[in-house]
């Protein structure tokens, strides 16, 4: 059997002596500095009594609206095994002097406890994506010893939550560290301790909160502070802050990997063009060899975000065909460029239509990019439902309005946009013509709709009206709602 067949034959049964077992309450207790009122063993952590499953060892977190300790009961009743509280309740329970400061020392002891090494992700944009592609890929090269943080598990809570799951098993784990201000993934970085450390871009996302893409890109290079002696710092060779980052990395004592199109990138794309299916083909020379492979999900950014898949993995001597087959398979995730066929249409109408779900996240470059997929996209018509770009502050105003240009060149026949902050946006479209208030390269009107709400989008995108073979794209920021629309167009309700 060759390694290729191997690969395709995965998942086997992983071999483990106590496969249901996650932590004892003994390892807990000592861990996390607090007193175990009974013997108990735990298959798996959770912060939320409404994820509860039976197992679980559920933490009471307190807040600053809310305190975890009203949900023990809740927690128990959904199949708890125990809980960690800062007060004696009826049950097993590990009692500590403060519960946020207990899950952090959890997940501190999941990381020493590691037998393998470490990938921290991080981006402007991208960075849940490449996270999943690179632990699908080494999951599938080890057999399902691989282990990664679930969603966005990507902050304060989310990080030592993601650490604290991780199996005594596990080969590799890889995790996704996320910023709104400068210093959250230094702390972050200092518990994954990471042996390689991935930058997916620099872009305007969180500029508000920053000011500029020089502070972004500063803050992102927090992760570097955290790598193990003789690290590895991923970063994109094509990047304005390329130096900047690089610099920053080297300064930690990293060994530096760059990805892109550069020609002297470590990993540089030679080609990619179209594949069957609509991902693409791609080439890469990786120094002291070349690799071809297919990237199922479509689009310049996934090819490009392919390359830091391909230099993370092979970092922790990871297995690329197993990585190649990964990227082949993942198609876009909910809220990511999910892509979502769609009844439509009545009588001569009625057919099938593309729904390419971006509904989670949305900044000035990620905006851009999938509006660019979307021109590039066969299809009789294209409608672009957009909602506000968040925590732009004093820029939004401009990054709003240069949407004008990509929606034209998308050749859009018709855009919903969703929020105040497209203002600017509706007016560069009304305006129509070069040259007037940032209509850009703009030569015709576009039809638009301007709405408060995801529920007033999708009436507008109703009466607007779906038929066969269009092509709609829903993207925005998170706190717009948009995945509301994303539901309803799919008929999963009314």
């Amino acid at each position: 059997m060759n390694a290729f067949t191997r690969i395709l034959e995965w998942p086997v049964e992983a071999l483990e002596d106590n496969p249901g077992v996650l932590w004892d309450a003994l390892s807990i207790a000592r861990a996390v500095r607090g007193t175990a009122n009974a013997d108990f063993t735990v298959s798996g952590v959770e912060i939320d009594s409404r994820d509860v499953q039976p197992g679980d060892l559920f933490f009471a977190l307190k807040g600053e609206s809310m305190d975890g300790h009203k949900f023990v009961e809740m927690a128990f009743a959904k199949g708890a095994v125990a809980v960690v509280v800062d007060r004696p309740v009826a049950g097993p329970h590990v009692l500590v002097s403060d519960t946020t400061e207990a899950l952090e020392r959890l997940g501190a002891a999941a990381r020493l406890r590691a037998r393998g090494p470490i990938i921290g992700v991080t981006g402007s944009v991208g960075k849940t994506g490449v996270k999943e592609s690179i632990f699908t890929a080494l999951d599938r090269a080890s057999h399902g010893d691989a282990h990664r943080s679930v969603k966005s598990y990507n902050n304060h809570v989310g990080v030592p939550l993601s650490l604290a799951r991780m199996p005594a098993r596990a080969r590799f784990g890889i995790f996704e560290m996320g910023m709104n201000h400068a210093g959250e993934i230094a702390a972050l970085t200092r518990q994954v301790r990471p042996n390689v450390a991935v930058i997916t871009t620099i872009a305007p996302a969180h500029i508000e909160m920053l000011g500029s893409e020089e502070a972004i890109a500063d803050a992102k290079a927090e992760i570097f502070e955290g790598l193990e002696e003789g690290g590895t710092a991923v970063i994109p060779a094509d990047n304005p802050h390329f130096r900047r980052l690089r610099d920053a990395a080297l300064a930690c004592g990293a060994a530096v990997v760059s990805f892109g199109k550069a020609r002297d990138a470590d990993v540089r794309l030679l080609d990619a063009v179209p594949a069957l299916g609509g991902g693409s083909l791609v080439t890469v020379d990786m120094g002291d060899r070349r690799v071809c492979y297919t990237v199922a999900a479509p689009g310049e950014h996934q090819v490009m975000n392919s390359l830091a898949v391909m230099a993370a993995v092979r970092a922790v001597k990871g297995d690329l065909g197993a990585a190649g087959v990964a990227l082949a398979e993942m198609d876009g995730l909910p809220g990511r460029g999910a892509r979502i066929e769609i009844a439509v249409g009545e009588g001569d109408t009625a057919g099938r239509a593309l729904l390419i779900d971006e509904s989670y996240n949305a900044n000035p470059a990620s905006m851009r990019a999938t509006l660019a997929q979307l021109g590039r996209t066969p299809a009789r018509r294209r409608i672009a439902v957009l909602g506000a770009m968040k925590e732009l502050g004093r820029h939004g105003p401009g990054y709003h309005a240069a949407l004008a240009e990509p929606i034209a060149d998308a050749g859009i026949d018709f855009a919903v946009l969703v929020g105040d902050e497209m203002a600017p946006l509706a007016e560069a479209l009304a305006a129509g013509e070069p040259g007037k208030t940032g209509a850009g390269s703009l030569g015709k009107a576009v039809p638009f709709a301007q709405c408060n709400s995801a529920k007033e989008a999708l009436e507008a995108v109703r009466t607007f009206g779906l038929e066969r073979e269009d092509a709609i794209l829903v993207k925005g920021s998170n706190s717009v709602g948009l995945s509301a629309l994303v539901t309803a167009l799919s008929n999963q309700e009314g």
